[in-house]
């Protein structure tokens, strides 16, 4: 083709509108589907710039298990929960998981069940929206097929925009990774089995508290630590814990102390370590005492004693960031 031809042929281009969802898997190099003979990131693309850079300070917040899903994200080794859809696809199950394959975001399986990731390498500010933008990318992805999520959109859907958020989370812990191969998976090579024991030697052995919610007992190495994230601000938290500590009554169990805490996802997860030999059974009524004493304490409203203005920068000063 000429020149002069190849002018015509641009002249003569016509564009197309576009629904957003024929956008989210094309690359920022690549041709603008409208048709206008840009590439994607100089048209229709320009507007997922600014989407990484947007972040939420407590991004799960409205969503039932808030703390549960932060200690999926940020702390459980293996772990499982089903959320119902509202909206276009009222009552379909997703398999939300702490941990895929190579930490991708998600996968359609040849059942057509959806599994989505909440572990993953990449990440705007804004993990809800991460987490909305799989959900809808897998909902478009054929069975047997990874989810490729591509770029995040400027408008989309969070978990909350998605999930039926009146429904309690039925929260499952697994000492290890088997919910990654679905049923009737052959493996003639045992590669796939291989992967998996792999897997599982490298996950801290993780117990789910029952008498209270989102406190995992943990054993990493030969040490045991139990991990707790609770809901109040940052603030209210540290006063309360402050409060206890100062009078003796930071303990979970004899012989264990708080040794510190992380911020994450908008919230403070107090950590504690346990002495030897201790069991997640051995701290179920503890840590329901201490919830308990720790609801005394924060409703105490007077102002820290110098003890406990002490104690608490103590225990300001052993904190740690999660982001």
């Amino acid at each position: 083709m000429g020149k002069k031809s190849r002018q015509r042929a641009k002249n003569t281009t016509t564009t197309v509108t576009l629904d957003p969802a024929d956008l989210v898997d094309v690359g920022p190099r690549e041709p603008c589907p409208c048709g206008s003979g840009k590439r994607f990131k100089q048209c229709h693309g320009k507007d997922r710039a600014q989407t990484a850079d947007s972040f939420v300070v407590r991004p799960f917040e409205g969503l039932p298990s808030e703390c549960d899903l932060i200690a999926f994200r940020e702390i459980v080794p293996s772990g499982t929960v089903q959320v119902e859809l509202v909206g276009d696809h009222a009552g379909k199950v997703i398999n939300l998981v702490t941990l895929l394959p190579m930490a991708m975001p998600g996968v359609v399986r040849d059942d057509e069940t959806i599994w989505i990731g909440m572990q993953t390498h990449a990440s705007s500010g804004d993990p809800s929206r991460d987490l909305g933008h799989a959900i809808t990318t897998a909902l478009r992805t054929d069975p047997g097929h990874p989810v490729q999520v591509g770029d995040l959109m400027k408008d989309g859907p969070r978990l909350q925009d998605l999930i039926d958020t009146s429904k309690p989370l039925d929260i499952k812990v697994h000492d290890g990774f088997e919910y990654w191969v679905g049923e009737n998976v052959e493996d003639p090579t045992g590669e796939v089995a291989a992967g998996l024991e792999r897997a599982n030697a490298a996950a801290a052995p993780t117990v789910r508290l029952e008498s209270v919610e989102a406190a995992y007992w943990t054993k990493i190495g030969d040490r045991i630590y139990l991990r707790w994230v609770l809901p109040h601000t940052e603030d209210t938290l540290l006063d309360a814990l402050a409060r206890l500590h100062a009078v003796g009554s930071s303990a979970i169990v004899d012989g264990s102390r708080l040794i510190g805490s992380f911020r994450a996802l908008g919230v403070l997860a107090p950590v504690w370590e346990l002495p030897a030999g201790t069991e997640a059974a051995d701290v179920e009524k503890p840590a329901a005492d201490f919830a308990t004493a720790l609801e005394k304490a924060l409703a105490t409203e007077a102002p820290l004693s110098t003890e406990e203005r002490a104690a608490r920068a103590g225990l300001a000063s052993r904190q740690l960031t999660i982001r």
